[in-house]
């Protein structure tokens, strides 16, 4: 297990949470009860909460009880709530740091969480996103390649940002529309293409073959010839 865990509720997780967190490289461990709470949580404590109670009111706001009933309460601790939950919160407020109404989107939900660490002084995402020659400050939105500082539209810094965090790792045009448009982009796959031909030209011709593409799949962040 690694020194920094967010710990969910239920167990399993709901998959779009867990599949947000993988994509953000967050560590998490899933709990069904209290028990497991106290038999899974690592030497360290739990890096922050995040609880579904839209399932399962009850075991959730149980869970909640009691992370924050300890004598150094875990935080940062979000909830997911239905819209009819609503009501529920005000006499819940110190239960919970923040709350989002389900179904969410996932790239609220990770800024959602990278605010709330910040906030709690428990920054486990590195300022800095680096892969070979680029470097991306995840606070100014600044990017260079080899120093150089490129001028990157906001879009064409979210694809370099969300491939240099994955590198080696191929994503569908119909994925990265999804990661880094939103689920409610309707621009279509050759949006995709157009950016990446795009940050290929600002990248320069020694680093443009970093965003390789993968013939009837889509494109990864490799090697430069460099």
């Amino acid at each position: 297990m690694t020194p920094e865990t967010f710990v969910l509720f239920p167990d399993p997780a709901p998959a779009e949470l867990v599949r947000t967190l993988d994509f953000g490289n967050y560590a998490w461990t899933a709990v069904s009860s209290i028990g497991d709470l106290h038999d899974r949580e690592p030497d360290v404590g739990w890096t922050g909460a995040i609880i579904c109670a839209d399932e399962d009111p009850d075991g959730a706001w149980a869970i909640c009880r009691e992370l924050r009933r300890r004598d150094v309460p875990v935080e940062p601790l979000l909830v997911l709530v239905s819209g009819g939950q609503l009501d529920e919160l005000e006499s819940r407020n110190e239960l919970f740091d923040d709350f989002m109404i389900t179904p969410f989107h996932p790239r609220e939900l990770e800024a959602r969480v990278a605010h709330l660490l910040r906030k709690a002084g428990r920054g486990v995402r590195p300022e800095l996103v680096e892969h070979g020659p680029i470097s991306l400050n995840v606070e100014t939105y600044q990017a260079t390649v080899d120093g150089r500082p490129l001028d990157l539209t906001f879009m064409e810094y979210e694809l370099l940002r969300f491939l240099s965090s994955h590198p080696g790792k191929v994503f569908t045009r119909e994925t990265l529309l999804n990661r880094v448009w939103g689920y409610d982009y309707y621009g279509g796959a050759r949006t995709v293409d157009v950016h990446v031909r795009r940050l290929r030209a600002k990248l320069g011709e020694e680093h443009a073959s970093l965003i390789q593409t993968v013939r009837s799949v889509g494109y990864k962040l490799g090697q430069s010839r460099w």
